[in-house]
C-alpha cells in the first residue's frame, strides 16, 4: 500500500475529553458513547480503544461520542460487513492482553504493527504512517535530544514511544517515566515533573497548537511499522477487515478520512 505520512493536524470543532481531563483511567473518565448498530439480529464485536488519543480517538463532550479517525475506519469497516459495533475503552497497555482473552475481538487504536507485537497478535493491512516528536514546554526552548541529558521524559504505558524512548534515553542519558494515558502526562509536564513527552506527531500538534505553553521538534526514530488494526492470533477477522480496508485504500476513501482528522501542513 502507498503509506501517507502527515505531520500535524488543525484544529477541529471538536473538543475532546482527552484534552480536557488533567488526568485520569479509561474507568473514571473519558467513557464515551460506543455502540453502533446495524441490525439487531446482527452479531455485535467489541473493538477496544484508548480514547485519550486525538485526532484518532478521543470523546466528544458535546455529544459524548467518540470520535477520530480510527472510530470512523472502525464503523465503516463492521458497517459493511453486517457487524453491529460496541466500543470499550480502557488503557492502551490494556489492549493487548484483552485481546489474547478474547474480552475484546478486535483493537483500533494509534496501534504500531510492530514485529515484536506481531508474535502475539494478528494485524490487517496498516493505514497510517507516523512520526514522533518531543513535547516539551516552550519557556525551556529545547531543540536537541542531548539537552534532555540527566531528565525525565514521559511515554504513555505499552506505547511503540516508550520502546522509542528507552532506547534514546540510553543513547542520550535521560530516564522515561511512563503513564497509563496522555493527559495525566501533559499534567505532569506543565507542573514540571518531567522535562518532555515523546508522543506521535499528529497528537503533538494538537497539544500544541491548543496549549501555547508547549512546543515540540521532530525525533528520527527506527520504523516500526504503521498503525494497523490488532486481531488475537488466528481470528478469522482479519481477511475480511483487510478487504474492506484494502478498498478504502483503492477508492480514496482512507485518504479522505485522514485529511478529515489529520492535516498536513508542511
Amino acid at each position: 500500500m502507498n503509506k501517507m505520512k502527515w505531520s500535524k493536524i488543525g484544529l477541529t470543532a471538536v473538543l475532546s475529553v482527552g484534552l480536557l481531563a488533567a488526568c485520569g483511567t479509561a474507568d473514571d473518565n473519558n467513557q464515551g458513547s460506543g455502540e453502533t448498530e446495524v441490525d439487531e439480529n446482527a452479531e455485535t464485536l467489541v473493538m477496544g480503544t484508548s480514547a485519550d488519543y486525538p485526532p484518532f480517538e478521543s470523546v466528544d463532550i458535546t455529544t459524548g461520542e467518540y470520535v477520530g479517525l480510527d472510530i470512523d475506519i472502525a464503523k465503516h469497516i463492521t458497517s459493511e460487513l453486517g457487524y453491529n459495533l460496541k466500543i470499550e475503552n480502557m488503557d492502551f497497555s490494556t489492549l493487548q492482553p484483552s485481546l489474547q482473552s478474547d474480552r475484546i475481538d478486535f483493537a483500533i487504536s494509534a496501534m504500531n504493527a510492530t514485529p515484536d507485537r506481531k508474535e502475539n497478535l494478528d494485524f490487517s493491512t496498516e493505514y497510517y504512517d507516523a512520526i514522533n516528536e518531543m513535547v516539551f514546554l516552550e519557556e525551556d526552548g529545547y531543540t536537541t535530544l542531548e539537552e534532555l541529558e540527566g531528565l525525565t521524559i514521559g511515554v504513555q504505558l505499552g506505547s511503540i514511544q516508550q520502546d522509542a524512548a528507552e532506547e534514546l534515553g540510553e543513547e542520550y542519558g535521560f530516564e522515561v517515566k511512563p503513564f497509563d494515558r496522555i493527559p495525566e502526562t501533559v499534567q505532569e509536564l506543565q507542573t514540571g515533573r518531567i522535562a518532555g513527552i515523546l508522543m506521535e506527531n499528529s497528537v503533538a500538534a494538537d497539544y500544541t497548537e491548543r496549549q501555547d505553553t508547549l512546543a515540540s521538534f521532530a525525533i528520527d526514530t527506527e520504523d516500526q511499522g504503521g498503525y494497523a488494526i490488532a486481531f488475537n492470533k488466528g481470528s478469522d477477522l482479519v481477511e475480511e477487515f483487510n478487504e474492506v480496508l484494502d478498498e478504502m485504500i483503492e477508492s480514496g476513501l482512507l485518504e479522505e478520512l485522514i485529511n478529515e482528522w489529520v492535516r498536513d501542513v508542511e
